[in-house]
């Protein structure tokens, strides 16, 4: 049985997963409407995989004893000025997540609930993953500058990365 206080910090972190999953989806219809569609399917598959994440906690939460909550959402942002600040935003959204899980895993240590503890350490894992993805792709586009060659290649090479994760996760 998950205590109240668990129960409370799992609901705020299915919370944070559902709006990262929002956040990722108006990226993706940001980057289409501009043209990039490289850009737009690996924000489409970034979407599908925090709602994942979010779903495995729900049914850990409902699972465990506990009563996962779906709650409203805040409003992602729709527009950016650069896909330069559209990805800066991403990198400082990942942090963002993985503070917050990193907390959560406190919380259980702290509270002795090991099962959770465990459970938590494929999302740190995955943060992990997830901060380095962001900041490579920062790092290349801060190698193109304002290089519309370099651009068109970052869209398209972005988008063969998508095709590629997306075969790994769902092997026919």
């Amino acid at each position: 049985m998950l205590s109240k206080n668990i129960e409370s910090a799992l609901n705020k972190q299915i919370r944070i997963e559902a709006e990262s999953s929002q956040t990722y989806l108006s990226m993706a219809c940001w980057a289409e409407v501009q043209g990039l569609e490289g850009i737009a399917q690996f924000m489409y598959t970034q979407s599908d995989e925090e709602r994942a994440h979010m779903l495995k906690l729900v049914k850990y939460v409902n699972e465990r004893g506990g009563h996962a909550q779906v709650t409203d959402l805040k409003a992602p942002k729709t527009t950016y000025s650069t896909f330069k600040e559209m990805f800066e935003e991403l990198y400082n959204h990942e942090l963002f997540v993985s503070q917050s899980i990193n907390e959560l895993v406190h919380i259980t240590f702290e509270e002795r609930d090991y099962a959770s503890h465990n459970f938590l350490q494929w999302y740190v894992s995955e943060q992990i993953e997830e901060e380095a993805t962001a900041k490579s792709i920062l790092d290349k586009i801060n190698l193109i500058g304002d290089d519309k060659g370099g651009l068109y290649l970052f869209d398209r090479d972005i988008q063969q990365l998508t095709v590629t994760s997306s075969i790994a996760i769902n092997p026919k």
